[in-house]
């Protein structure tokens, strides 16, 4: 007989099963011992009755120690009173590998603690929801884009210059000249959309920010498409319909996760409604004096707390259109009708989660192009190639990145970010 998983169990009832699992937990109470058990797919509660198992292996049993791993013999059975809707009559155990002293006990753990223990943190049951959220999203993703027309293009990691032009890079030596990890690879996905028209990719990128804040990693990952002949009006329609898409997926696949994060499904589903709301830059700096921000003014970037309150002052993610020339990048277009703003937005999700997809429609004209790399004091050689993407049959274009780990953390309803990633690496951590 050959392992199911727990999930799998599910639709066995009445039927004896093998399963692999790890003990998370266990009490007794008389002749019964209630294990609490997981194999990956899920948690579930195994019974083991003195009678149907004999003194000897109950004694065995009820001296396991955490995370023991076993293969269990049993009856699947309904149990009403769980999420999963069932448990298992344990009628054979076997211990495969024994556990002693696992650092992670049932009782309240510091943040060092368990950060130094991520790979066992991994194991607990909130964690273990995270990353099953984290799953769908990169999931639903994919089949989003692939049923839009998109292609998956791949952008290097290892670039030559930065498209933000800044000095936040991670330098390494690249034999005999200088190289950098990608902030993003969003300069060559213009070049793949000028080729095939609706592009995306997903992957790693790195920002050597000083920053401790709970928003902040130094390696998290990007969705980033790029669409050819696309306003940014028609940019920030698929990016709304994109966002929806891809909560509506984890509403509908991962209850059991949502659940055990404590996440309110039917506030949830209110961040799925179109159109999101959108107010403009100028537009949210007056909305912010008016309601005593007296710490910003026109030109300025967005800090947390006035992110959070224009969020909440809509109460459903919001974005934020057309930022001032001066604090954005030099690939963004210009406003057709002002100079002093470029045709971009953010998008700001509710509840202090921030900014979660920034995008852009991108200058499309050659000699704007030069001047603004000129502008912004970058080295223009290193930007040849992609001023020949204007040079040589430009088009009007947009493109906007979504960052994963921020949308998992608003999807769960999480504090830190730093959950939301496997292996976090942060400003003084790169360790496990």
């Amino acid at each position: 007989m050959s392992y199911l998983t727990i999930l799998e169990a599910k639709k066995h009832i009445g039927e004896d099963i093998k399963i692999g699992a790890w003990i998370t937990n266990k009490r007794s109470s008389g002749k019964i011992i209630f294990l609490q058990l997981r194999d990956g797919s899920a948690f579930f509660q195994g019974i083991v009755l003195k009678n149907e198992v004999g003194e000897e292996m109950f004694e065995s049993i009820k001296h396991l120690s955490q995370e023991t791993s076993v293969e269990i013999l049993g009856t699947v059975q309904e149990d009403t009173r769980s999420s999963l809707g069932v448990e298992i009559l344990v009628k054979d155990l076997q211990v495969i590998g024994s556990s002693q002293e696992y650092p992670i006990t049932p009782k309240e753990h510091g943040t060092d603690f368990l950060m130094d223990h991520r790979h066992l943190w991994l194991r607990s049951s909130k964690q273990h929801a995270v990353m099953v959220v984290r799953n769908e999203l990169i999931r639903a993703t994919y089949e989003y884009f692939n049923q839009h027309g998109f292609l998956k293009i791949d952008p290097p990691i290892l670039t030559g210059s930065s498209p933000e032009g800044t000095s936040e890079l991670f330098h390494t030596e690249y034999f005999d000249r200088d190289a950098y990890l990608s902030q993003s690879g969003q300069l060559y996905m213009e070049a793949a959309a000028m080729a095939f028209g609706k592009v995306f990719s997903f992957g790693p990128t790195f920002r050597a920010e000083k920053s401790k804040t709970r928003r902040h990693l130094i390696e998290f990952w990007m969705m980033e498409p790029e669409m050819a002949n696309t306003t940014q009006d028609e940019s920030l329609e698929v990016q709304e319909d994109y966002l929806s898409y891809i909560i509506k997926s984890v509403i509908e696949n991962c209850p059991l996760a949502l659940e055990t994060l404590g996440r309110d499904i039917e506030v949830l589903k209110t961040y799925t409604e179109l159109p999101y709301p959108r107010i403009s830059y100028d537009d949210a700096i007056e909305l912010l004096i008016k309601n005593g921000f007296d710490d910003i003014q026109w030109g300025d970037d967005f800090g947390s707390p006035h992110e959070t309150f224009i969020a909440s002052h809509f109460s459903k993610p919001v974005f934020i259109l057309n930022y001032p020339k001066a604090i954005k990048p030099f690939y963004m277009k210009a406003h057709p009708d002002r100079d002093d703003v470029v045709l971009c937005a953010d998008l700001i999700a509710p509840e202090g989660y921030g900014e979660i997809i920034g995008g852009s429609q991108r200058e499309d004209d050659l000699e704007t192009m030069i001047s603004n790399i000129e502008k912004h004091n970058l080295p223009i050689e290193e930007y040849k190639w992609y001023v020949d993407l204007l040079r040589y049959g430009g088009v009007p274009h947009s493109g906007f990145g979504l960052g994963l780990e921020r949308t998992v953390t608003f999807v769960c309803g999480i504090d830190h970010v730093r959950e939301a990633i496997p292996f976090p690496r942060l400003l003084n951590r790169i360790y496990p």
